[in-house]
């Protein structure tokens, strides 16, 4: 069953098992999980960084950014987590997943440098990030059937 929301529960670990509709949040180590969106049961975890997610914390609802592509997994989802809703991204095509891994493999790099110089981390440049398609009304039947 799709998922549209995830409700957030801070832990010092992580549960065996997630259960459906949580994000689960361990801020001593920066990291987030939760099950996947599309309801195939897959753990998603989400690392904290100025390079790989950042999250937001309203008091009541937790924002995730950017979106998540699930493309190693079989579903391929791809969402947005904005104020606890899922928000459904269209699929992107190999060349913009890797684009995109490119981009985050140069960020990390640009971060690793800029602390062994003791500089300051320049925020990353919109330009760079991949466009997405908004996903056909078979991608959504596909979506909607775990495929």
């Amino acid at each position: 069953m799709t998922i549209k929301r995830l409700t957030p529960q801070f832990v010092e670990h992580f549960p065996e098992k997630l259960e459906s509709g949580e994000l689960y949040l361990a801020m001593e180590f920066a990291t987030a999980a939760h099950l996947c969106a599309c309801g195939c049961g897959n753990k998603v975890i989400t690392p904290f960084s100025p390079t790989d997610w950042q999250v937001s914390f309203d008091g009541e609802t937790v924002s995730l950014k950017p979106s998540i592509g699930n493309w190693t997994f079989r579903c391929r989802s791809h969402y947005w987590v904005r104020s606890g809703r899922i928000e459904w991204a269209g699929d992107m095509s190999q060349e913009a997943i890797n684009a995109g891994r490119k981009w985050d493999a140069q960020a990390k790099a640009r971060l690793q440098a800029n602390r062994s110089s003791g500089l300051e981390i320049a925020p990353p440049k919109p330009e760079a990030q991949a466009e997405t398609q908004a996903p056909s009304l078979f991608g959504r039947l596909k979506n909607w059937l775990g495929l």
